[in-house]
């Protein structure tokens, strides 16, 4: 027997846009076993879409989607909406290689109008939905659902002031699940957000309205605000008042009965944008996600029964506690020393330094720009802080790093995880571009760690650097099993290493690449290629000394790197030109991530593509070198 029996009569919205409640709250439960099912099988994001599933129901039973607009912000809790918007056939592919998104994504279905990944995006888009629509005279709504924690980003509030001075019918749906912005959620919240939702009470309003509009304009405006703060006095949401926007709520996110009037109230109000708190729980209706938020916000394989995930062993620690460990150490030592992250404590390493000390830990919310110019106000102080970003969430904060940052050659120190591919979070989360927007920067000190015993040293580099700032990249991942120093030396600024001698190609390495470089130059020593390989450390400033040398040596010159083209290599590629070294016939080849946004996949194929694996190195080695590739086990 199906668990799963009214969900399977389901593949679109509107095959229960005529249930009632009831049976609403029976494919609630049952999108909820379907999610739990699914991703115990592969792994992704699941407290966050635990907690939306009876929005998610709820939404496309109000809503005539994909006619009415549907954004999701971030996408995290994605989950539930895929399975009912004809894709549940294919969830256990998310995340995988040719696979489903794990978040939302425009070419993959007409009920994604908008595709997300980063925070905050999603009131932004809908704005632009609805002037598209008011533009062609359409009548269609217009929903943006977006969690409390994304409402900590500036874009959001920068979206919502705009809001209500162009759009009329607008829905944001505010997903609290975390921060305590809530009065306690029951009976008389839930009845009060009916009452003003209500067309009983619409219908008053714009009676007193157009009564009011007849009256003098300071007595409209004393009326208009009035009415806002009696009603905010009693539900909450005066913030949002303020802000334009009509508030209901707070309401119990997981009460079927409670939310489909209030959806349906709401969606019929029309004379100005609407704000709809919802009080939810990540993880609801799993015991090990409820119980345990964090671990679960984003899973491994999982037993459904007991919630063990199966979680690799491995003989290295990652890079990220090693960023973490280290920093600590430089800490105990250095009481100038301070972290900030943006809502990532964990993902970045902080979780460790903020339990160490937690006075010299700042996590600033989803607010990367803010994270930058506070990083910058601290280093002008006097202090020395570690701003830790992932690589991809630091474009969002690129205009503070020029121009707070850079231009007043402030020491803020970047710590860039998750640099590179990242495998099943795809395009919207690979480190793919900090070596060229980085390395663009005057005075920027630019360094990336082949190992994690290179990133100890380099976060001892940055310690030392008081007169301009700096950064180190590192992948997602754990390392390559070196042995970290108790206390690691700090490098010497711009100067590289020669790992391996050699005569006939030179292979020079940015980043984690090495390990498969000394690998390219066994696969050539087997051809009889004698290649020399080394480790550049820094993209800022070059080792000039060590790539002349290179050049002057060696017929050809490799350079490999984890990032997009107009990175290292071309900085390589342009000092060459400007020494005059390409003028004795060196041939120079890039290597570097190719020209287009990979899906995700298993990272190891995803460099694979990209070829940036030992077999694609040697092979270009030996084209620079004009020999032919097909008389021995090298392959392109």
């Amino acid at each position: 027997m199906s668990k799963t029996p009214l969900l399977d009569t389901v593949t679109y919205p509107a095959d229960f846009r005529g249930f009632d409640v009831a049976q609403l709250r029976q494919l609630a439960d049952e999108v909820r076993t379907e999610t739990i099912d699914a991703v115990s099988v592969t792994g992704g994001h699941l407290g966050a879409g635990l907690g939306v599933v009876e929005l998610t129901v709820a939404l496309h039973h109000v809503f005539e989607t994909p006619r009415d607009i549907l954004i999701w912000d971030v996408g995290h809790q994605c989950y539930p909406h895929k399975i009912v918007t004809g894709r549940r056939d294919r969830m256990r592919t998310i995340r995988q290689g040719g696979g489903l998104s794990g978040f939302t994504k425009r070419s993959e279905s007409e009920y994604d109008p908008f595709g997300a990944a980063h925070a905050s995006t999603s009131i932004s888009a809908a704005l632009g939905f609805c002037a598209a629509r008011d533009q062609r005279g359409d009548d269609n709504k217009v929903v943006a659902v977006i969690g409390d924690g994304s409402m900590s980003a500036g874009m959001a509030y920068e979206a919502m002031n705009n809001a209500a001075e162009t759009t009329r019918q607008l829905m944001v749906v505010l997903n609290d699940n975390d921060m305590s912005i809530a009065p306690p959620v029951g009976g008389m919240s839930a009845y009060l957000a009916k009452l003003v939702s209500g067309g009983a009470y619409q219908n008053f309003r714009r009676f007193g309205k157009q009564v009011v509009d007849h009256l003098p304009r300071p007595f409209r405006d004393a009326a208009r605000k009035a009415e806002e703060y009696a009603r905010g006095m009693v539900t909450g949401g005066t913030f949002f008042e303020e802000l334009g926007f009509y508030y209901i709520g707070p309401i119990d996110g997981h009460d079927m009965e409670t939310l489909v009037p209030i959806l349906k109230n709401a969606a019929a109000i029309d004379d100005r944008p609407v704000l709809v708190h919802v009080v939810t729980q990540k993880g609801k209706g799993y015991g090990p996600a409820e119980n345990s938020a964090d671990k679960y916000h984003g899973v491994v394989k999982f037993d459904v029964v007991s919630g063990k995930q199966a979680k690799s062993i491995s003989n290295a620690p990652s890079y990220t506690k090693v960023f973490g460990t280290e920093l600590i150490k430089r800490a105990e030592r250095d009481p100038r020393i301070v972290a900030i992250t943006a809502a990532m404590p964990s993902g970045t390493g902080l979780d460790l330094f903020g339990q160490a000390f937690p006075k010299r830990t700042f996590d600033v919310g989803i607010a990367e720009q803010h994270a930058v110019t506070f990083a910058a106000g601290l280093a002008a102080d006097g202090m020395r802080p570690f701003c830790a970003i992932y690589s991809t969430f630091l474009q969002r904060g690129y205009d503070q790093v020029v121009h707070d940052v850079a231009i007043q050659g402030l020491p803020v120190r970047f710590a860039m995880d998750r640099a590179g591919l990242v495998g099943a979070d795809g395009a919207t989360h690979a480190g793919s571009f900090d070596i060229g927007y980085m390395g663009a920067l005057p005075g920027m000190v630019l360094m990336a760690a082949a190992d994690e015993a290179e990133l100890a040293a380099m976060i001892a580099t940055a310690c030392e650097i008081d007169d301009r700032p700096s950064a180190f990249r590192y992948p997602r991942g754990d390392g390559v099993g070196v042995e970290i120093p108790e206390l690691a030396a700090p490098l010497e600024i711009g100067k590289g290493r020669i790992v391996r001698e050699g005569t006939a190609v030179a292979l020079l390495s940015f980043g984690t690449r090495l390990q498969e470089t000394l690998k390219a130059a066994d696969l050539l020593a087997a051809r009889g290629v004698s290649a020399t390989v080394a480790d550049a450390r820094f993209a800022k400033p070059l080792d000039e000394e060590l790539i002349l040398r290179l050049a002057r040596e060696h017929e050809a010159l490799v350079t490999i790197e984890e990032g997009a083209m107009g990175g290292f290599g071309a900085f390589v590629l342009q000092m060459l030109a400007e020494k005059g070294a390409l003028d004795a016939g060196l041939k120079v080849r890039t290597m570097h991530l190719p020209d287009t946004f990979q899906d995700q996949d298993k990272p190891e194929l995803m460099y694979a593509e990209a070829g940036l694996n030992a077999e694609h190195i040697a092979a270009r080695a030996l084209a620079a070198l004009g020999i032919d590739r097909a008389a021995g086990a090298v392959r392109a």
